[in-house]
């Protein structure tokens, strides 16, 4: 607890700072639940003793370590001036962010302010908006360019964010349809040994689209737009000769796509449409010996004028944060041994 009343004396060579809070802003919002958020910025800035007085926060130490609790409270109030409240997570991205920016490791201009405010879709009492900075510049790409490639490790928001671009242009009339599709090829099953219908076996290999779908539109609406044509789900095998005009069309899951498919796909855009294709380089189910598509469109694409390719890493996951160290894990472990996935490329793992 660093709610004290007297903030010691600056020694020789260190610096303080000084924050006020205004009036309008409970401390609980800028301290969190508890001291939430103080605990998480002290942890964050060890070099620099943090104190709190009523609406007044200080922070004496090293100079450049000040000088970063200063940006992050400024960030902080930024958020809190939109009603958007601060989280531990929202914290320690921030933090993230400035230094990065102060490590000269950033190539952009971008704020964390600028980062968590950006608004893309507000649906059903909630916005969504990006998380991370790479998060924007993903978001900002699909604004910019017509076919974007959203590569990188599971819970990096690829697919939810193009999701919610693709409702945002359906509702501002920028296209008359969003067309969701993906390859049914999933962690080695095959769909003839599933039961039921054809539809009821391509079905499951469906259902995260409509998942995220459920969360951004008002759920009796979906089957009346399916119905009518303005949404389709549709298998990548179900594209094969279509050209596909005034629409929002996102693969998912591109990585389980063949070189050919990739190719038919990016083939099928008609007139005044933006692509956006998503996957996960490192999690490839297909049969040992087939290429994937998409490890091999970024050595023909890449540099290609309105083609963009994002690629998110594990500092980009906003699902547990045990996620991103598991994507680390795995990286590591693959860096160390030679392998993919944990295994060698022939299936067998390697034992020590």
């Amino acid at each position: 607890m660093t709610q004290t009343p007297i903030a010691r004396t600056p020694a020789q060579g260190q610096a303080r700072a000084q924050f006020t809070v205004p009036a309008q802003h409970p401390m609980v919002t800028v301290l969190g639940s508890g001291d939430s958020l103080l605990r998480v910025i002290e942890k964050a800035f060890p070099a620099a003793d943090i104190h709190v007085r009523g609406n007044e926060i200080s922070a004496v130490g090293d100079g450049r370590e000040v000088a970063l609790v200063q940006r992050l409270f400024d960030e902080m109030m930024l958020v809190l001036r939109t009603g958007q409240p601060m989280t531990e997570d929202a914290v320690e991205r921030s933090i993230a962010m400035l230094r990065a920016s102060e490590n000269g490791t950033s190539d952009g201009q971008e704020t964390p302010a600028e980062v968590l405010t950006q608004n893309i879709l507000s649906s059903r009492g909630r916005t969504i908006r990006p998380k991370t900075l790479n998060q924007k510049r993903y978001v900002d790409a699909i604004d910019k360019h017509t076919i974007v490639f959203g590569i990188g490790p599971a819970g990096t928001g690829k697919t939810y964010l193009a999701m919610a671009k693709a409702v945002q242009a359906l509702q501002s009339k920028q296209v008359n349809r969003i067309i969701l599709t993906r390859p049914a090829v999933e962690a080695g099953e095959r769909l003839g040994f599933l039961p039921g219908t054809l539809y009821e076996k391509i079905d499951p290999y469906l259902r995260p689209l409509y998942d995220a779908l459920h969360d951004m539109l008002d759920p009796d609406s979906i089957p009346r737009l399916m119905a009518a044509g303005t949404i389709e789900v549709a298998p990548l095998a179900y594209m094969r000769g279509r050209t596909l005009n005034d629409a929002f069309i996102i693969l998912d899951e591109a990585q389980n796509t063949s070189p050919e498919q990739m190719k038919m796909f990016l083939t099928r855009l008609g007139f005044d449409s933006k692509i956006v294709i998503t996957g996960d380089v490192t999690q490839v189910d297909l049969p040992n010996g087939t290429k994937s598509g998409l490890r091999q469109v970024q050595d023909i694409l890449e540099g290609l004028d309105d083609v963009h390719f994002s690629r998110l890493s594990s500092q980009d996951v906003v699902r547990h944060r045990l996620v991103g160290r598991i994507v680390d894990a795995y990286e590591k472990y693959d860096s160390e041994n030679g392998t993919e996935n944990g295994t060698h490329k022939g299936g067998r793992t390697k034992r020590k």
